[in-house]
């Protein structure tokens, strides 16, 4: 009998192209697209800011923040909101913006692989692995080091 205890579910989302996904522990939602206010002197990879819950929300450029040029957004991007959560500080609440969500993928921690460090660390720095999921690879990301705001 399969040991379901040892899965892990992640929430896959499309950019430009390749597969992504995020722990689902951090996903508050999934919003469709909205109009995002820019914000004067902010770092680039910073869109602007929308209304979550009542609250100032920030959402990220998910495509520039991983170095991979600067998001088109569409009728079709979504939102993905997360909940950040650090010892160090209060929860913090994001927005990224993807292309579009796949779906929700459960894996064997077993399953994932570590991804090679190319030239230097920063191609691993962000990431937690890599599984495979049906034909396609599925890079995870860390969310405490690519969302935080600090970086």
């Amino acid at each position: 009998m399969e040991n379901y205890s040892n899965i892990v579910s992640y929430l896959s989302f499309m950019l430009n192209g390749k597969i992504f996904a995020v722990g689902v522990d951090y996903v508050l939602e999934v919003l469709e697209m909205q109009k995002i206010t820019s914000i004067p002197k902010t770092k680039p990879y910073i869109k602007g800011v929308i209304n979550f819950r009542g609250e100032i929300l920030p959402v990220i450029d998910t495509l520039f923040k991983f170095g991979m040029g600067e998001s088109s957004l569409t009728e079709k991007t979504v939102i993905i909101v997360l909940e950040i959560k650090s010892e160090e500080h209060t929860p913090l609440q994001i927005g990224f913006v993807a292309d579009g969500v796949k779906d929700v993928v459960s894996v064997k921690p077993i399953d994932i692989m570590d991804i090679p460090e190319f030239n230097d660390k920063n191609n691993t720095e962000y990431t937690e692995g890599v599984f495979k999921h049906n034909d396609d690879f599925i890079t995870i990301i860390n969310v405490n080091k690519i969302f935080s705001l600090s970086r």
